[in-house]
């Protein structure tokens, strides 16, 4: 079946038709799903292919799945993890700037990378591997413009986030978490496998929100 590529929503975010897109296959033992990875991220972008490319992920977990919300990965001490062990701290020893783009938002599928807190991290630098797929939820228009106000209240031009119309109607139809909007680096999107993002999602979990049934992923880079 052949890829049709989602471009990001906001203007600002459009990547040109000629320019080429790295895809990543994430296969899991709950399905597979297939991302793009965004140009106006490169950071972000190049180091995540190094890190497929060296299969760092190989055999890691989707160490916690919130429904509604997102589900996270990328942490390498879950390789070898038993179910007693706390995960999400783990990484490969660096982070990265961050790379908060406008137009690039948490729709629903948006790649984007994890992160310390702003009190320890105010650069907001991300995790030098972990990241989450958010599933979200779906907004209304009256609500998303509420959640703009009050979260531009205060801050710097620089730091605010306005919606485009069409940014608007994707989270409207499609959902997502625009919480997170501004305060976190998305460098891509899911193209295929949005049923499996929902099944994981919606999986059991424990108290700290782990899957009780483990799923791992295998990734590589479509060449």
């Amino acid at each position: 079946m052949a890829l049709v590529l989602a471009m990001p929503i906001g203007v600002a975010a459009q990547q040109k038709a000629t320019e080429k897109v790295a895809l990543v296959v994430i296969n899991t033992t709950a399905g597979r799903m297939v991302v793009e990875l965004y140009n106006e991220t490169p950071l972000h972008r190049d180091n995540f292919l190094k890190l497929v490319r060296e299969g760092y992920y190989d055999s890691t977990l989707f160490h916690k799945a919130i429904p509604g919300f997102m589900i996270q990965g990328g942490d390498p001490d879950s390789r070898t993890a038993d179910h007693d062990t706390m995960l999400g701290n783990g990484g490969p020893g660096y982070t990265l700037p961050a790379e908060i783009k406008p137009g690039l938002y948490h729709r629903k599928g948006a790649l984007a990378a994890v992160r310390e807190p702003d009190q320890d991290n105010p650069e907001r630098r991300s995790n030098g591997s972990q990241f989450y797929l958010v599933q979200g939820r779906k907004w209304y228009a009256d609500d998303l413009a509420k959640l703009e106000d009050q979260r531009n209240e205060g801050r710097p031009d620089s730091l605010q986030v306005h919606y485009a119309p069409e940014d608007v109607r994707t989270y409207e139809l499609e959902g997502g978490a625009p919480h997170l909007d501004g305060n976190y680096t998305v460098f891509g999107q899911v193209l295929e496998g949005m049923d499996v993002l929902d099944r994981i999602a919606g999986l059991l979990c424990d108290g700290y929100d782990r899957p009780l049934t483990d799923v791992r992923m295998w990734m590589r880079v479509m060449e």
